[in-house]
């Protein structure tokens, strides 16, 4: 129960996030999360961009070519990049930015769908990867009380 109570406070006063991550070219990263994502544009340098991601601050830092493998891991039949960060929205605005992502032909790293369906924390989701390889996760819940569902936490109705 006070995982519940805890979740809500959480949610109820939740502040914008920062994060930051590597591209390697400013320009196209730039334009994808500018003009194909929707983002807004903050303070710019020769070596970075802050854009508001949905309300939070990313920084974009212009850094070498990564060869690294990248680590997946198997979730609801596909491989989930172990390394990735995307918001979670409201259904419409799920709906919305997926067609936005195919109106401008973004190859999806795993299509927009409904994952754990009829599970506790079922949600609509989907993935992509923006110009320098980095993974992104879009998602969205039916009802906000499911993001942090547990099997427990599922059977037990609170406001």
């Amino acid at each position: 129960m006070l995982n519940v109570i805890f979740a809500d406070l959480i949610m109820s006063q939740l502040r914008p996030f920062h994060v930051a991550f590597p591209v390697r070219d400013l320009t196209t990263t730039r334009h994808f999360y500018e003009q194909v994502i929707g983002c807004s544009v903050g303070r710019t340098s020769d070596r970075w961009i802050d854009f508001n991601l949905f309300g939070h601050q990313i920084t974009a830092h212009l850094t070498a070519t990564s060869s690294q493998p990248e680590p997946t891991n198997p979730v609801d039949g596909h491989r989930v990049p172990v390394s990735h960060w995307g918001v979670i929205l409201t259904l419409a605005e799920w709906q919305s930015l997926a067609d936005r992502l195919r109106q401008y032909e973004v190859e999806f790293l795993i299509e927009p769908y409904i994952r754990f369906v009829g599970e506790p924390g079922e949600q609509a989701t989907l993935f992509v990867r923006d110009p320098s390889g980095n993974p992104l996760e879009f998602k969205a819940f039916q009802n906000d009380a499911q993001i942090f569902a547990t099997e427990t936490t599922a059977l037990t109705p609170h406001s």
